[in-house]
């Protein structure tokens, strides 16, 4: 492994339920740059693929969960994998993200490049995502700041931002930082999982970097013709999911790590995407449901 930095990276690829073309199409992705592993969550089926994803050389592994265990869970076990085989990065991706030419050997570069021009530790490293479907780019926010809060780039640098959120997938981890930040919260099971974990890395005076120097083609939420989704203001979940979006963020609410920023703006934004859902929705009722069962069960997370 002592190669390239290339050679030092494994990506981890969260499935459940897959497009098997999609699947395939990053594996065809990775196996020209990296090893990867794909950890499936309860797939019914699963085994009838397996063969295909295992043809791509640099597939190690297919870990193949008896039930859905959750994301953070999914992306623990395949943490640990890595770790206990001396991996010095890994890669986290969802399973229908698309990737831009030579994205981990960009990534890494950034990585490197990014490290040499800040005074703390980098944990994480982030792509610029766009989204396939409206080509719109998500920024690199600050929580911290009221004003000239995102796309804030690093000083001395003209394509890397400091960033105080990350979204999971295509983001690089430096594996040495988990030893102090600690590794995703289970008990959050699916959504919030990426903030949680970026706020207790800054907490710990870890930096996140976001970069242009790679493109992650990838969709937050589901399709919606509502022009609010559309134009990337807010994602659109089914209401089974708003229960654990409802939960997890309101827990965050009550950590000391969660930026008062991010606390302040994100019950305002919590108030009024449920008064839109429980207003506009056809499924209002089932909204109405698993947000308010959300925000009761908050305080049972540990």
């Amino acid at each position: 492994m002592q190669n390239s930095p290339c050679s030092q990276s494994c990506a981890i690829v969260v499935t459940y339920n897959p497009d098997i073309t999609a699947l395939l199409e990053l594996s065809a992705q990775l196996t020209k740059e990296s090893d990867f592993i794909i950890v499936d969550n309860g797939t019914q089926g699963i085994s009838s693929i397996v063969e295909s994803i295992t043809a791509y050389e640099k597939c190690k592994a297919v870990i193949c969960l008896d039930k859905n265990e959750g994301l953070a869970k999914a992306l623990n076990i395949g943490i640990a994998w890595a770790l206990e085989r001396s991996y010095g990065f890994v890669f986290l991706f969802d399973q229908d993200s698309s990737l831009c030419d030579l994205y981990v050997e960009r990534m890494i570069d950034a990585f490197f490049d990014a490290s040499e021009k800040t005074a703390s530790d980098i944990a994480a490293i982030g792509p610029r995502i766009i989204n396939p479907q409206t080509m719109r780019q998500t920024s690199f926010k600050l929580f911290s700041r009221f004003i000239c809060r995102s796309d804030r780039k690093v000083p001395g640098s003209s394509s890397h931002y400091i960033a105080d959120f990350l979204i999971t997938s295509g983001t690089l981890l430096y594996l040495d930082a988990l030893a102090s930040i600690g590794t995703m919260k289970e008990s959050y099971f699916i959504d919030n999982i990426d903030l949680e974990w970026c706020f207790r890395a800054k907490s710990k005076g870890y930096e996140l970097i976001g970069t242009d120097e790679a493109i992650l083609y990838h969709a937050i939420g589901e399709r919606s013709s509502n022009p609010l989704v559309r134009a990337g203001i807010m994602a659109q979940h089914n209401p089974q999911r708003s229960y654990f979006s409802s939960r997890n963020r309101v827990h965050l609410y009550s950590v000391d790590y969660s930026p008062a920023g991010w606390k302040y703006r994100d019950i305002c934004r919590f108030i009024f995407k449920s008064m839109w859902l429980l207003i506009t929705s056809r499924k209002r009722k089932d909204y109405y449901r698993n947000i308010l069962s959300g925000i009761k069960d908050a305080k049972l997370l540990t």
